[in-house]
């Protein structure tokens, strides 16, 4: 019997009993993790840097930069599952979506924030078309019912984490050795090697894709059609979200939430009308289950609210207030400038004072550390300091042409241009806060490339720009503090620390390790008591919180931040919270499936994305206002609102659980 029209017959090739394609796509999955979380980990530092070539913006705008690239990550799924079931197919979606988003990456690898912010929004794009139709790749290689396609998704969910556990290790080596933008080239070659495992498994593959289905195909199942979708949820909530922005730009610009945070959350309230309502419009049998769907959203974009402060709030809590002078291998480790050093403890030594070159202009020290001088203020520096020497690099140079020595002096260096194209920029964020970008002109190139060097006990070293009151902050008030003078190392050397991204990795390394130990632990209570699904869910909301009840005594431990705490503070919390997720994210997926009937599966699945969005968009609001309070009343902040949400699920149990057993 030939297939029917948009179907594709499974592949009888089997490898450990699993379709063959299972195995494309396992390895098409992890490179692209590997790729996106590359470039996730260091998003926030590389935005907010101004020590190492970043971009220099406030912890506000980055940590806004960030949520607003997890929520359209989230939100682009939804669109891009119906364009590639109406249009383009599994495989030309998931082939077009990672050329895309590798052209995002490289992108991000060109110096200046007009091609960052290009990057980023051909990296949503992208994703839009590639994350969803993977993950409907893997489920159509089995035959329904199959028991293996559990299993199956199993096999892929590890692809996914081994991906995002090596990625925290690959960006950290990269950046230490080569700078923030070779990670972003790095992560693009990734992607580009998933798209051609993609293109090698073409015929494989052709068992999990389907023709796409005109929406007269789908009209007798009752599917929401994609016209649908965009005159009902998507264009609605793009008119409001750009008309709040244009008003809140034009009358409030100052307000404590930002316009375009202020546009995304009003853009989202068609979204929650149409789900609202989406039970009354059912069948009167549906109902019920539709209904209690609603809570579980409120659940999961409240969790993925919390677990994506990884890349935000948790990150820069492991750059400002963790203590990172750990043991671990060269590659992982880079030097403590002198950020680091205001709140570490009194054991670990200092720079030594000749390392530092004082300015009084803080928008020098901001060129410095963006590197980016003009020739003007290289000779004022040179001027003042007549004892620097300059170590000449070509213009054009890379930190890939260098290894040794001249790796290390070259990390020191700074683009120097013509007079008059360099502009420092102080204005002030959303929050009030003063900034110093640091712009040069358009299509200029840097004149030369120079290290400035100083001699000391027989030594010649690199040398770092900073201004007075970061000078004073790692050593005025140090003997006062501790009743004797500080230790300090060598003149050129530097504390040797950990990247804060690496912590990002223990979510994965957790993940890997916990979900056996959770199957045993509740297939061991089902036998004793019945846990429902629902009740799960609740549970992982306990742990969420619990984890922030955590960080809370961590804030206690460093004294408002005062004081750099030992990472095991993190770890803690990252074994609390994906406990939690493995509880919540997997059971969200399994309601939205049972709840749902099949003729609006697809439309509820892309309302968890949408809660997600939601959430993660939250993720970086927190992070930009987490400086605002003590950590104590941060992260209590954030636990009564997970708590707040457990609580929501208990009273609604039995409802839920009554819903669940009546549509089982």
């Amino acid at each position: 019997m030939m297939p029917a029209r948009g179907q594709n017959t499974v592949s009888d090739k089997k490898i450990l009993g699993h379709p063959v394609g299972l195995f494309w796509l396992f390895f098409i999955e992890m490179w692209e993790r590997l790729a996106f979380y590359t470039m996730l980990n260091v998003l926030l530092l590389y935005a907010k840097d101004f020590e190492r070539g970043g971009l220099a913006l406030s912890a506000g705008e980055a940590n806004e930069i960030y949520g607003f690239y997890l929520a359209f990550v989230y939100f682009t799924p939804f669109p891009g599952g119906i364009i590639a079931d109406r249009f383009l197919g599994y495989r030309k979606s998931v082939f077009i979506g990672g050329l895309i988003m590798a052209a995002g990456l490289f992108s991000m690898s060109i110096p200046g924030t007009n091609f960052f912010f290009a990057g980023l929004i051909l990296l949503v794009l992208g994703n839009g078309l590639f994350k969803p139709n993977i993950s409907v790749m893997v489920g159509n290689l089995y035959e329904a019912g199959d028991p293996k396609r559990d299993s199956g998704f199993n096999i892929f969910y590890m692809g996914i984490n081994i991906g995002a556990f090596l990625a925290s290790f690959l960006s950290s080596g990269i950046r230490n050795s080569y700078g923030w933008l070779m990670v972003f080239r790095t992560a693009g070659v990734g992607l580009i090697l998933g798209v051609l495992i993609l293109v090698a498994g073409w015929k494989v593959l052709a068992a999990a894709d389907r023709q796409p289905k005109k929406e007269e195909d789908e009209g007798a199942k009752g599917e929401a059609g994609f016209g649908e979708v965009l005159g009902k949820i998507l264009a609605p909530a793009l008119v409001v979200g750009v008309l709040t922005y244009v008003l809140a730009n034009k009358f409030i610009p100052d307000f404590a939430v930002t316009p375009a945070t202020m546009g995304f959350i009003v853009g989202m309230i068609p979204v929650f009308v149409f789900f609202i309502r989406l039970p009354n419009t059912a069948q009167e049998h549906e109902r019920q289950g539709l209904w209690a769907l609603l809570p579980i959203y409120v659940a999961g974009g409240t969790f993925f609210m919390v677990l994506h402060l990884n890349g935000s709030a948790m990150t820069q809590w492991a750059e400002d207030s963790t203590a990172r002078d750990i043991p671990a291998p060269a590659a992982f480790q880079q030097d403590a400038l002198p950020s680091y050093y205001g709140n570490a403890s009194e054991d670990v030594p200092r720079p030594d004072p000749n390392n530092l070159v004082v300015v009084d202009e803080p928008g020098v020290a901001r060129m410095f550390g963006q590197k980016r001088l003009d020739e003007k203020t290289l000779g004022a520096l040179t001027e003042r300091y007549p004892e620097l020497e300059l170590h000449e690099f070509e213009p054009g140079a890379q930190a890939t042409d260098f290894t040794g020595e001249d790796a290390t002096l070259f990390q020191f260096s700074t683009a120097v241009y013509a007079d008059g194209s360099v502009e420092v920029v102080e204005e002030k964020d959303a929050h009030g806060v003063p900034t110093f970008s640091v712009k040069v002109a358009e299509r200029e190139l840097p004149k030369r490339r120079v290290t400035l060097m100083r001699s000391a006990d027989g030594a010649s070293f690199p040398t770092y720009v900073v201004t007075q009151d970061s000078f004073d902050g790692i050593y005025a008030g140090y003997e006062e503090t501790y009743g004797h003078p500080p230790e300090t190392l060598p003149p050129g050397k530097w504390v040797q620390t950990i990247n804060p991204e690496l912590f990002q990795s223990l979510n994965a390394l957790f993940v890997v390790a916990f979900t056996p130990l959770i199957v045993l632990l509740f297939g061991f209570l089902a036998s004793r008591t019945k846990i429902t699904t629902a009740k799960k869910v609740f549970y992982g909301l306990l742990l969420t919180t619990a984890s922030l009840l955590l960080m809370a005594l961590a804030g206690l431990a460093s004294d408002g931040g005062a004081v750099r705490v030992s990472g095991m503070w993190l770890v803690g919390f990252y074994a609390i919270i994906t406990a939690g997720e493995l509880l919540i994210s997997p059971m969200g997926l399994s309601l939205v499936t049972k709840l749902t009937p099949k003729r609006l599966v697809g439309l509820a699945m892309g309302g968890w994305f949408l809660a997600t969005a939601f959430g993660n968009k939250f993720s970086g609001f927190f992070g930009g206002i987490m400086n605002m309070m003590t950590p104590v009343t941060f992260f209590l902040v954030l636990a009564a609102i997970a708590g707040a949400v457990a609580v929501f699920i208990r009273v609604l149990l039995p409802r839920l659980d009554e819903a669940i057993e009546k549509v089982s």
